[in-house]
C-alpha cells in the first residue's frame, strides 16, 4: 500500500481547488473526485479536506493578505496557481498551529516547481516570507509545538553552554 505524504496532500488541495474555480461544482463533488485515492489515508484526507475548507471559507480575508504585499503587482495578473499556492500557505500559517512556518513555505514552492511557471517558487517564497514576518510582527502567528518556535543560534549555543558548566 502507499504511504502518502502531506506533499502529495497538499498537491490534491491545489487540484481540487482550481478544479473548484473553473468547474462551479459544489466543494463536496470536487472534493469526491479528486481525493478518491487519498480516503484510504485517513490523516492525510482530514488534513487537505481541513486545508481546503478554511481557504474558502477565509478566502475574501486571505486574499486581502495577498493584496497588501504584492500592491505593486496587479492581483488579477498573479498566475492563479500561484495565487491558491498563496491561499493554501497563508491559511497554514494561520490555522494550523502544528505545522512550523518553514515547512509551509518550503511545501509551497516545491508544489509551485510542479505545477507553475519557472519563477513561481521565487515569487511564493518571497510573498510568504515577506507575510510571514507581518503576522510574526502583529502576534496573528500562534503556532505550538516542539520546534516551532524560532530561536536564534547565539542563544541555543547559550544554553548549550550553561547546560555542561558546573554550578
Amino acid at each position: 500500500m502507499q504511504t502518502y505524504k502531506r506533499r502529495l496532500a497538499r498537491e490534491k488541495v491545489l487540484q481540487a481547488l482550481y478544479a473548484y474555480e473553473l468547474s462551479k461544482e459544489p466543494i463536496t463533488d470536487v472534493i469526491q473526485n479528486v481525493f478518491s485515492e487519498l480516503k484510504h489515508h485517513h490523516d492525510d484526507f482530514e488534513f487537505a479536506k481541513k486545508l481546503i475548507t478554511e481557504v474558502i471559507l477565509h478566502e475574501k480575508e486571505i486574499e486581502e493578505i495577498i493584496k497588501k504585499k504584492v500592491a505593486h503587482w496587479e492581483f488579477d495578473r498573479i498566475a492563479y496557481i500561484d495565487k491558491i499556492l498563496l491561499c493554501m500557505g497563508i491559511t497554514e500559517f494561520l490555522f494550523f498551529p502544528d505545522i512550523p512556518p518553514k515547512v509551509t513555505i518550503n511545501e509551497a514552492i516545491e508544489v509551485a516547481k510542479i505545477f507553475s511557471t519557472e519563477q513561481s517558487g521565487k515569487f511564493i517564497n518571497g510573498v510568504l516570507d515577506a507575510i510571514l514576518e507581518d503576522l510574526k510582527a502583529s502576534n496573528k502567528l500562534l503556532k505550538t509545538g516542539r520546534g516551532l518556535i524560532d530561536r536564534n543560534i547565539s542563544t541555543d549555543a547559550q544554553d548549550r553552554n550553561a547546560k555542561k558548566s558546573p554550578r
